[in-house]
């Protein structure tokens, strides 16, 4: 079988698209890397809509917790506390034994054992909690200055979050939150580990990098390969970030560097 074909058959096979047999022996450099490859389709799942919901999920959870109403502040706190004291492993042992004795007497929590939703569930939660600290931490952080000019221009309640108190949280978490970010990527291998169970050998990466390591007793080409995925992940991840940080900071003077020319440099 050609590489070609390989990827035909086995690049959706994460989603239950193309051969839904694996692969049983002779295992090829390419089946390893496309099986694997094929799992990641999970583990940006699990991230992506974690990081997106958890986003405004957290940025509610920190102006909470800075609110000087007690019965919005203290759940904040507790909430956050909760989360951020606990390890995440545990957390998803925890949520899947909580989702397995309820759907025993309501059925509406019978997705919540699945992977696809319940460890999704807990990387939502464990990240909003994170990153809601890591906004408080810029809302406290805001220069008095501008909040002092917008009160003196008049600009109050949602127009001076909107244009000034939210943008300038953003800038001064954004670094903050770009680590967050990577980490929970990184924290979707933790899946494979946790209560919940992989369906019709539908798993993450992780998954797909552990039955070729059990099947050829060397784990020393498709750990290195699920390593390699993760990395180009993170330099995505570094790139999108990035990009949108410069465009925060899009009105702030950027430092100019002088390259010295050939000739300073031949002379030195």
């Amino acid at each position: 079988m050609s590489c070609l074909q390989t990827v035909q058959d086995y690049a959706l096979r994460s989603l239950g698209i193309g051969e839904r047999l694996l692969p049983r022996e002779d295992f090829t450099l390419c089946e390893q890397v496309t099986l694997i490859g094929s799992g990641m389709i999970w583990n940006i799942y699990f991230g992506l809509i974690a990081i997106v919901f958890g986003f405004f999920a957290a940025t509610g959870m920190a102006l909470a917790k800075n609110s000087q109403n007690a019965w919005l502040r203290k759940p904040a706190e507790f909430f956050i506390y909760v989360f951020r004291g606990s390890p995440l492993f545990i957390q998803m042992f925890f949520a899947y034994a909580v989702f397995v004795v309820l759907k025993q007497s309501f059925p509406f929590f019978a997705p919540f054992t699945s992977a696809w939703l319940g460890a999704t569930l807990v990387l939502f939660l464990n990240t909003t909690a994170y990153t809601a600290e890591i906004f408080y931490g810029a809302l406290q952080s805001i220069p008095k200055g501008d909040l002092e000019a917008a009160d003196a221009y008049g600009i109050t309640g949602r127009t001076r979050f909107t244009r000034i108190v939210w943008p300038s949280m953003l800038r001064l978490a954004w670094p903050a939150y770009t680590n967050e970010a990577i980490f929970l990527f990184h924290a979707t291998a933790l899946v494979f580990f946790s209560g919940f169970p992989v369906w019709a050998q539908r798993g993450d990466a992780l998954y797909y990098a552990s039955y070729f390591a059990d099947k050829t007793f060397n784990p020393f080409i498709p750990y290195p390969i699920l390593a390699g995925f993760f990395i180009l992940l993170t330099l995505v991840v570094i790139t999108i970030f990035g990009t949108i940080g410069k465009r925060l900071n899009r009105h702030l003077p950027q430092a100019v560097i002088r390259r010295p020319g050939f000739m300073r440099t031949m002379m030195r």
